[in-house]
């Protein structure tokens, strides 16, 4: 390898992993600004938040290596550019291409890692990142009695303090609202003082209590009459809580097998050949069941045709023959056929339709793992050509062109998902990105090998300056022309 070959590869490595690294803490804040309010206030240990920003950060690395790609190579071939090393380069004899070669040679590489991602370690990143947000989005609240408010997390209980001591833990003026024994059976435990600790397990919540009052009250059975309102007084009493689903479980990983999200390229190819088949013979179930409705109506719509009916009127008689009342007999129950045909057929076309959804998700899934690969050849094409043109490096422009170029490109592969899951486009308008930046990175190319001033404001404004003299020029002859 030459030395040109090291300094081109030490400059677009550096801003390459910087931006990876950016990318991807960027994304995962923006997955912790979502699902904040789940993970608040539940008392989850320090390893399970970890495990989960671990498997949501690989889940986007497909992301992210696209948009390091395009930062890192307008970065490199603007700095070259604006430093006049890429001058120095073309005067040597290095033409444009060979000095986009070190760097084409690590697209490549990332594109074929970023496939292997993608296909093998992705699914099973994604299978314990959904997994594990379940379990935490399910798990209740931690226990926390805050002075002065309510605490109902607890089934059929309502606990109030009004005061708790930091220091020694205990608890004044304490109100406990019990309807575990339903709604027409109301408890009312009032306390001066006590204490609250867990048992050793942590499945259960242990209640001491020090002089204080049970109120019972029963609206229902014979208890309302006989005794309405019941008070007992106590010196001490001991309630015990059941929070055994306070406690995280984990949920085993087969319950989240079998999405679309967690298959490799084989086995989306399995898994749709199966739907395949089962919606094409629900479809021949349904054109059968719809048949015979259809077939029943047309039996009885005949009869407006004056043609023989079928019964329940006897075969032999005729429309004009029937009496009023069997001639509104028959025809409403044509019309009930009718509706019944017309909304089984909704029905049918909206399972259809569901299915079908269902079907181009998981060709979405694997034509994604394609485009998301390629796209770091394919936005490299557009970056390295942009960068030695506009020849500004840092992480200014590089930075808002970077941004400006993926935003395009990722808000036209949204449209095209939306199109091709509800049918508007073939599995294929998934590359509807690529088809539209592939033009512009070779036209890019195009520019940069041939010095093109494409992004330069002075050579703009030397063009209109020109055009506006002809433009002045042609009125004075076309004056004396008239």
């Amino acid at each position: 390898m030459k030395k040109i070959d090291h300094l081109i590869l030490r400059s677009f490595i550096g801003p390459l992993l910087l931006t990876f690294a950016i990318s991807v803490f960027v994304l995962l804040m923006q997955f912790v600004w979502k699902y904040i309010d789940d993970m608040v206030g539940k008392g989850l240990d320090f390893m399970v938040i970890m495990e989960l920003l671990f498997y949501a950060s690989a889940t986007f690395v497909p992301m992210a290596m696209p948009i390091a790609v395009l930062f890192a190579s307008i970065m490199t071939m603007g700095n070259f550019g604006e430093k006049y090393e890429l001058v120095a380069m073309k005067a040597g004899g290095v033409s444009l291409s060979r000095v986009m070669l070190p760097m084409a040679f690590v697209a490549v590489l990332m594109t074929v890692t970023a496939f292997y991602f993608a296909n093998n370690v992705m699914p099973t990143a994604v299978l314990k990142y959904k997994s594990t947000l379940y379990d935490i989005t399910h798990k209740k609240p931690a226990i926390n009695l805050r002075p002065s408010e309510y605490f109902d997390a607890i089934d059929g209980y309502v606990i109030r303090i009004n005061e708790k001591n930091a220091v020694d833990g205990q608890l004044r003026d304490i109100l406990i609202y019990d309807h575990s024994q339903g709604l027409d059976r109301t408890n009312v435990i009032v306390a001066d003082n006590g204490y609250m600790q867990t048992s050793p397990d942590d499945r259960y919540l242990v209640f001491t209590l020090n002089d204080g009052y049970t109120y019972s009250e029963s609206t229902a059975g014979d208890d309302a009459d006989a005794a309405p309102l019941t008070r007992i007084s106590f010196r001490q009493q001991v309630l015990t809580f059941d929070i055994s689903s306070f406690a995280m479980d984990k949920t085993n990983d087969e319950f989240f097998k079998g999405i679309y999200q967690m298959m490799n390229v084989s086995q989306l190819d399995s898994t749709v050949s199966s739907l395949d088949s089962v919606q094409q013979a629900r479809s021949r179930e349904y054109s059968a069941a719809l048949s015979f409705k259809l077939q029943a109506y047309q039996q009885y719509r005949s009869l407006r045709r004056d043609t023989v009916c079928a019964t329940p009127v006897p075969v032999a008689q005729r429309y004009d023959s029937l009496s009023d009342a069997q001639r509104r007999r028959a025809l409403d129950h044509a019309r009930t056929l009718a509706r019944s045909a017309r909304q089984e057929s909704d029905m049918y076309a909206s399972s259809l339709k569901s299915d079908q959804e269902y079907i181009n998700r998981h060709y979405i899934e694997w034509q994604r793992k394609y485009t998301l690969s390629l796209a770091c050849l394919l936005l490299f094409l557009i970056g390295a050509p942009f960068g030695s043109i506009v020849r500004r490096g840092g992480l200014g422009l590089p930075l808002v062109a970077s941004v400006g170029f993926f935003v395009l490109y990722y808000v036209i592969g949204m449209i095209a998902e939306k199109a091709v899951r509800e049918g508007a486009l073939s599995p294929m308008g998934m590359w509807l990105s690529s088809l539209v930046f592939l033009p512009i990175g070779l036209f890019l190319t195009l520019k940069a090998t041939t010095d093109s001033s494409l992004f330069d404001l002075s050579s703009w404004v030397r063009r209109f300056k020109k055009a506006g003299r002809l433009v002045v020029r042609r009125r004075p002859a076309d004056a004396r022309m008239g």
